[in-house]
C-alpha cells in the first residue's frame, strides 16, 4: 500500500512538473536567435548598435540565464555598444548535447564557435560568478577572441567543501533525474525567491527580480540537471586550469565584494589577480555577489575604460 501511494504521488508530481514546464516556458520565451554548435544550440541575444567598435559578450553564472546579465547592465551598455548575451549550454534556451558539456573548456569551445558564426573576431568578455572559470578558459584557449576580460565576483580557484548536497544528488544517475522530474519544480516555486534574496546580500534584491530574470526557467528538469553538473564538475576544472593563469595576455579587470558569501574574494579574485600579468582588482567593502545589479554604473565605466585602452593598442599593432 505504501509503495502504491509513493508511486501515485510521484506520478502526480511528474504531471505537475510537466504542466509547470509549459507555463514557465510560455512566461519566458526565447528572445534571440539560435546558433548550432557542436551538436547543441546556443540562444543568443544581440542588441545595441552594430557599428560601435569592439563588441561586448556577456556570460552569466550558475542557476541563471542571459537575462541575469541583461538587466540592468546589458541594457545600459547597449545604449552605446553592441552587446552579445548568451545562454550558456544547458541554460535558458540553450541546449546541451552531452553531460560532459558542463566543463568550462567545452563551453568555451562552443561559445567560440558561436561567435565565429556571428562574425565576431574579438570582443570584451564580461563574466559573472561561475563564468569566471569560463571567461578565463576562453582567454587561455581562444586568446585571439579576447580583447579584454571583465570579471564580476568570479570563480577561479578550487575551494574547501562542496557545492551543496542537493546538487550532488541531482547529478547522480537515476535518483537525480527522478527528483528533477517530480519534486524540483513544485518545490522550487516556494524557495526560489528566498534563494535569490540570499545571493544579493548585503544588498537588497530588486523587486520583481525573479520574474524579470526568468529565474523560473532553472526549475525545468533538464536545466536543473545541467546546472547541477556545472557545479559538481567546476572544482576539478578550476584546479586543472588555475596553474595556467599567468599565460593570460588580455587586459583583465576584476570587481568583487569583501562580504560576498557565495564566492569568496580571498579564495578567488585576489589570488587570480596576483597571477595574471595585466590584471586590475577592485574590491568594494559593502558589495555582495550580484555585482552587475549592485554597481552597474561602475562596471560600465570600467568596461568603457578598458575599451578606450584597447582601441589605440589595436591600432598600433595594425
Amino acid at each position: 500500500m505504501i509503495v502504491i501511494s509513493v508511486v501515485t504521488a510521484l506520478a502526480l508530481l511528474a504531471l505537475v512538473t510537466q504542466a509547470g514546464i509549459v507555463a514557465v516556458q510560455r512566461a519566458h520565451p526565447p528572445q534571440g536567435r539560435m546558433i548550432e554548435v557542436d551538436g547543441a544550440t546556443l540562444h543568443v541575444v544581440d542588441i545595441g548598435p552594430r557599428d560601435s567598435g569592439v563588441p561586448i559578450v556577456m556570460l552569466h553564472g550558475a542557476s541563471s540565464n542571459l537575462e541575469a546579465m541583461r538587466r540592468p547592465l546589458g541594457d545600459l551598455l547597449a545604449k552605446d555598444h553592441r552587446i552579445i548575451l548568451i545562454d550558456r549550454p544547458g541554460h535558458g534556451w540553450s541546449t546541451r548535447a552531452r553531460r560532459q558539456d558542463s566543463t568550462p573548456d567545452i563551453q568555451a569551445r562552443m561559445i567560440d564557435e558561436a561567435l565565429g558564426k556571428l562574425g565576431i573576431d574579438r570582443a570584451v568578455f564580461v563574466v559573472h560568478s561561475w563564468s569566471g572559470a569560463l571567461g578565463t578558459r576562453i582567454a587561455l584557449d581562444h586568446a585571439g577572441r579576447v580583447a579584454g576580460l571583465v570579471m564580476l565576483a568570479p570563480v577561479t580557484h578550487p575551494w574547501r567543501g562542496g557545492v551543496g548536497r542537493y546538487n550532488e544528488i541531482i547529478a547522480t544517475p537515476v535518483i537525480g533525474p527522478l527528483l528533477a522530474y517530480t519534486v524540483t519544480l513544485p518545490l522550487g516555486y516556494f524557495v526560489a525567491e528566498a534563494g535569490a534574496r540570499s545571493v544579493f546580500l548585503p544588498q537588497t534584491m530588486p523587486d520583481g527580480f525573479v520574474k524579470d530574470s526568468a529565474t523560473p526557467l532553472l526549475l525545468r528538469p533538464r536545466e536543473f540537471i545541467a546546472n547541477a553538473y556545472d557545479l559538481v564538475t567546476l572544482k576539478e576544472a578550476v584546479a586543472a586550469q588555475a596553474r595556467r593563469y599567468a599565460e593570460i595576455v588580455a587586459p583583465v579587470t576584476i570587481i568583487a565584494g569583501e562580504p560576498d558569501k557565495t564566492v569568496s574574494t580571498n579564495i578567488h579574485a585576489r589570488p587570480f589577480a596576483a597571477m595574471v600579468p595585466n590584471a586590475k582588482l577592485i574590491v568594494l567593502p559593502d558589495l555582495g555577489h550580484m555585482v552587475q545589479n549592485a554597481v552597474p554604473d561602475l562596471v560600465k565605466a570600467e568596461i568603457e575604460t578598458m575599451i578606450r585602452h584597447i582601441v589605440p593598442a589595436q591600432a598600433a599593432a595594425d
